[in-house]
């Protein structure tokens, strides 16, 4: 098995959702993970990220805030599954929640670093 990380990207605008809006839509997510965790390919649940950040760019190490992209294109969390293959673990993306709306899931399969 090859482990890949999904980040997300985009998604709804939930400023104006009310309570019960964001509670079925965390209980989609939490359904969705524990899915996948029970079949064996969640490896790490990982997190949520913040809208602020900052980007230390090489040579000079000089700081920008950042993320600078787009707030659509920027990434707002990822977890690390595990599947046979590029094409499993984009399948097994399909059930995300974030695709019922304007979101996006990036599939990367993570090289392992030799020992």
């Amino acid at each position: 098995m090859s482990e890949f990380v999904y980040l997300y990207r985009g998604g709804a605008d939930r400023s104006n959702w009310t309570p019960e809006q964001n509670q079925q839509m965390m209980q989609k997510w939490m359904g969705w993970m524990e899915t996948l965790k029970k079949a064996g390919h969640l490896k790490d649940g990982g997190s949520p990220l913040e809208m602020t950040g900052k980007v230390v760019h090489g040579g000079s190490k000089s700081v920008t805030d950042g993320p600078y992209l787009e707030t659509k294109d920027a990434i707002g969390g990822f977890i690390i599954v595990t599947a046979r293959n590029l094409d499993e673990a984009t399948e097994l993306s399909k059930g995300c929640p974030i695709l019922q709306g304007v979101g996006c899931v990036e599939v990367r399969p993570i090289r392992p670093m030799p020992t």
